[in-house]
Order: C-alpha cells, then sequence, then structure tokens
C-alpha cells in the first residue's frame, strides 16, 4: 500500500476525547483511513491538556467522561483560545437541554451515540474542507 492516501488531508490533525475504547478504536481507523492524523485522549482532564499543547485542527468530543465532562472542557477551551477550536460533541445522552448548552457554547456539531460512522466522516470533511 502507498503513502497516497495520507496525502489527501495533510497536517489536519483531530483529537478524539472519549473514554470508550471500542468508539474511540472505530473513529480512529475511519479518519485515519481518510488522511486525518488522530490523537487520543481518555478523559476530559487529558483531552483538555492535549488540545491546548497539541493544537488540533478539530475535536471530537465526548459529553459523558471520567474527571472533566466534555461541557466543561468546552468550557475552558472557550475561554482560553483566542481562535475558536471546531468541536463536533458526540453524546448518548437523549436530552435537548444538552444540545441547547453545546450550541450556546458553540459546538460545530452534535452528534447522537449510536451514531453511522458516515455521518461522522461527512460532519468531519466538511468542517475541514
Amino acid at each position: 500500500m502507498t503513502d497516497e492516501t495520507h496525502q489527501a488531508k495533510p497536517g489536519k490533525r483531530i483529537l478524539l476525547v472519549d473514554d470508550d475504547y471500542e468508539i474511540v478504536e472505530s473513529m480512529r481507523i475511519a479518519l485515519e483511513t481518510r488522511g486525518y492524523e488522530v490523537l487520543v485522549a481518555r478523559d476530559g482532564n487529558q483531552g483538555l491538556a492535549m488540545a491546548e499543547r497539541e493544537d488540533p485542527d478539530l475535536l471530537i468530543l465526548d459529553m459523558m467522561m471520567p474527571k472533566r465532562s466534555g461541557f466543561l472542557v468546552m468550557e475552558k477551551l472557550r475561554r482560553t483560545r483566542p481562535v475558536p477550536l471546531r468541536i463536533i460533541m458526540i453524546t448518548a445522552n437523549e436530552g435537548s437541554r444538552h444540545k441547547a448548552y453545546a450550541e450556546m457554547l458553540g459546538v460545530d456539531d452534535y452528534i447522537r451515540k449510536p451514531f453511522a460512522m458516515d455521518r461522522l466522516l461527512e460532519s468531519v470533511d466538511k468542517l475541514l474542507a
């Protein structure tokens, strides 16, 4: 196999922040196949530290995580970054209040689990085009 697939989106880095190993792995494989560089954090604190250190182009953030929720990560990033980071929030939560709050914080997309991988990839491609 050649490296051509990795030439598709040079330098586009995505940080996945989710504590569900299986979901992270399936997203990572799908995104890497598309040519994105993928970084992974397993909880909110690690995700926040990596977002600040690595400066990714996009954050895919789970809402419910140990140590720090996706909302708390997002609130902190919105306060500390001069240029807002593109964020897709994924959640198993059905509540519309959560969606409204995520939108108020400026989330770029809000996807409910379980989701079709195509739905996520479409959103990622659109946000990083």
